[in-house]
């Protein structure tokens, strides 16, 4: 496991196989020979209890786009054909099970951007390091095509195959930091595409061992040189929120993260510290973070990878308000529904309020809608979604959207009321309250520069009429 990133703080303590080492200990005691021999069979029965077998990928139509056997117990491709029919039989609430037991496997899924990320396994292993390890295939993927999506897989199979190839050696993850692979692996671009055409090679991997093998720490090398040092921090932060139809607000926390972009030469040894951690809840950490520093005295010790990377992942609960509000109103009678929606500013976070867009699904029994705002524009779109966008919030006057829908013949009244999705964008402003105290720079003797940010957006954000 070693190299995976953003396993809870809580668990990690969890992971460490106690016993096995206290039973090691003890078999040292009866010499050399019999606690080396001991100890290299109870070694191998652990390779070969948690392993991968195989990683296939798929596209939103179920063909199988990459197939990467990792072990001699070839998994059958008709595995695919088998969680496909059961994805397409119950699509919801399976896409929602991470790990699923197949007559024959274990599964472990992610989704993203269409495409389905699936191990499978026969013998039982810890779930959360094929999760996690798909997820740093996704990431890893995403940094070096630029984006996911079924073309660019197929565009560059060879790079994502070698990728692969690197990541996970015999079923287990091996090199997962994108700093190595960036060294081993070369990213894709146009000359690389050109010179595999006139050569006929098409292999990126590099003739020579990455200069991170040589540095104290895996995800960064050691003989990193910059004329310009630089490292900027980002508060990126999502709300979610639910407000049920009387308008009171259910729940309120806030999902954030850490985001540091470094560019300073050697290497760097930096603490960040919070004026107010103790409001932090669930966080979980790049492996870079010392968990001593953290234990202790609630800052963040870390010698940073060079590049874009999260520092760090955080929750914030119970929060008691919400920067706007959504105030809908529906009433029917006579085969029509009359809609009215209210938007506002609930408490002004000092900051500018934009990208504010509030939908909802109509229901089913609805033929037709006629709505209209005074403030941006509503659309209703084809699978009967209808969504307003309202941009900015202006001062002078609360953005409000009414019409009426009518409903299917024979109905009344309306028994199905929709929820409302809300989306906004603040910068400048973290909603959860956390601040940057300071971040200073250790054991270099050069100046460098230091910028912070803060972004909140809107997550799962809803309200219910």
């Amino acid at each position: 496991m070693y190299g995976l990133s953003e396993l809870p703080y809580s668990s990690r303590k969890s992971l460490d196989y106690t016993n096995t080492l206290s039973e090691r200990e003890s078999l040292a005691l009866a010499g050399p020979a019999i606690s080396y021999m001991t100890q290299r069979v109870y070694f191998d029965f652990e390779r070969e209890r948690e392993m991968l077998q195989c990683i296939f990928l798929l596209s939103d139509s179920g063909e199988v786009m990459l197939e990467k056997q990792l072990t001699g117990h070839r998994v059958d491709r008709s595995i695919c054909a088998w969680f496909w029919d059961q994805a397409i039989s119950q699509p919801d609430s399976f896409k929602q099970q991470p790990v699923i037991a197949s007559p024959t496997h274990y599964l472990f899924q992610i989704f993203r951007e269409g495409i389905t990320f699936l191990a499978c396994t026969q013998v039982e292993m810890p779930p959360l390091m094929a999760i996690e390890f798909l997820c740093r295939v996704a990431d890893v993927l995403n940094e070096y095509l630029g984006g996911l999506n079924e073309d660019l897989i197929k565009d560059n199979f060879v790079i994502v195959y070698e990728l692969l190839d690197e990541m996970i050696d015999n079923g287990f993850p091996l090199t997962t930091e994108p700093n190595i692979l960036r060294e081993m692996i070369a990213p894709p671009n146009i000359v690389s595409k050109v010179l595999s055409v006139v050569t006929g090679s098409s292999s990126n991997v590099s003739d020579t061992l990455p200069g991170a093998t040589a540095s104290l720490v895996p995800w960064r090398t050691a003989d990193t040189k910059y004329a310009n040092n630089e490292i900027y921090v980002d508060l990126v932060e999502e709300m979610d929120a639910t407000i049920n139809r009387d308008g009171v607000l259910v729940k309120c926390e806030i999902n954030g993260e850490v985001q540091v972009n470094s560019h300073i030469t050697g290497l760097p040894d930096l603490t960040l510290s919070f004026s107010n951690p103790s409001i932090l809840d669930d966080v979980r950490f790049h492996p870079c973070v010392r968990y001593r520093p953290w234990e202790s005295h609630q800052f963040l010790s870390f010698v940073p990878p060079d590049g874009q990377f999260k520092l760090m992942s955080y929750r914030v609960r119970k929060l008691k308000n919400t920067p706007i509000y959504v105030k809908p109103q529906l009433t029917s009678d006579g085969g029509t529904c009359r809609v009215s929606v209210l938007v506002g500013i609930r408490n002004d976070p000092g900051k500018t309020i934009d990208s504010v867009t509030v939908q909802f699904q109509l229901p089913s029994c609805v033929l037709s809608a006629d709505l209209t705002s005074n403030y941006g524009i509503v659309n209703i779109l084809s699978n009967k979604t209808c969504f307003w966008s309202i941009g900015r919030i202006p001062k002078d006057k609360a953005p409000s959207m009414s019409g009426t829908l009518v409903l299917e013949t024979g109905l009344e009244r309306l028994h199905v009321f929709p929820t409302f999705q809300v989306g906004f964008r603040i910068m400048g402003v973290a909603l959860s309250g956390l601040q940057i105290d300071k971040l200073d720079l250790k054991t270099v003797p050069y100046r460098f520069y230091k910028g912070f940010r803060a972004l909140t957006r809107a997550g799962e954000f809803e309200v219910r009429s």
